[in-house]
């Protein structure tokens, strides 16, 4: 019965020595407060990254028109007639006309062009955008001589007439951001994002402080034996003098 009893009383041991052993060799390490700051950046630069490795690259070409007014005309008045038709620029009218020789559906023009204006100056450019630098500047010019041909029909009337300025080329390099600047760009927003989330977090709760008396603590010796509020003194006994 000894036997048994040491044996039983020695198993719990044993495994309590195990498992104690198991906890002490491989202790649990907390990683830093500010471990998501790194962590958000890391992830912020592979995904601008990748973002820039797999999108393909956009060219964009520019034509420029420039508003001439006649002899009639002042030339404040041909400032004005350029801002107008760079609104107009964009116009379903006029990508009509532009749509045969851009080779594109209308839809897509609309998307892959724009036109700008200056309020100091007569001039108008006008941008076509693409994956193919031949297709952006064919856009550009179409939308270009569409937009003159319309207006020169009406110069007659306006006193102003729209020429063209330079004509658009196919450029050499992207306008679109490369791997690396987007790369950048994601780790500042990723580092960003986990700054904020390191300054957001909630605040871990104090632990009460040792020593502090709890509510149901009486109150002082020194106040206990005062009177209550509306009870009468004690009277207190004379000291018979001998």
């Amino acid at each position: 019965m000894a036997d048994s009893a040491e044996k039983t009383s020695g198993k719990p041991e044993k495994r309590a020595d195990h498992r104690s052993g198991r906890r002490h060799g491989r202790p649990f390490t907390r990683p830093p407060v500010w471990w998501p700051l790194p962590a958000c950046a890391l992830l912020g630069l592979a995904a601008g990254g990748a973002y820039g490795v797999l999108k393909a690259p956009e060219y964009a070409a520019t034509s420029y028109l420039v508003a001439v007014p006649d002899d009639t005309t002042e030339p404040a008045t041909a400032l004005g007639f350029a801002q107008a038709y760079a609104r107009i620029a964009t116009s379903s009218s006029t990508l009509a006309y532009a749509q045969p020789r851009a080779g594109v559906t209308a839809r897509e023009l609309r998307t892959q062009v724009r036109a700008e204006t200056s309020p100091e100056s007569p001039m108008i450019a006008i941008t076509g955008t693409s994956t193919s630098p031949g297709e952006a500047a064919d856009i550009a010019n179409a939308v270009a001589d569409a937009l003159s041909l319309s207006s020169n029909q009406a110069a007659k009337n306006t006193g102003v007439q729209l020429l063209l300025f330079n004509q658009a080329v196919a450029p050499s390099d992207p306008a679109s951001a490369s791997a690396a600047l987007s790369g950048a760009v994601g780790l500042c927003a990723g580092g960003l994002l986990g700054g904020l989330w390191l300054l957001a977090r909630p605040g871990r709760a104090r632990r009460p402080e040792v020593g502090v008396a709890g509510p149901a603590a009486g109150p002082p010796e020194e106040y206990a034996s005062l009177p209550a509020q509306g009870e009468p003194a004690p009277a207190k006994e004379k000291e018979s003098v001998r």
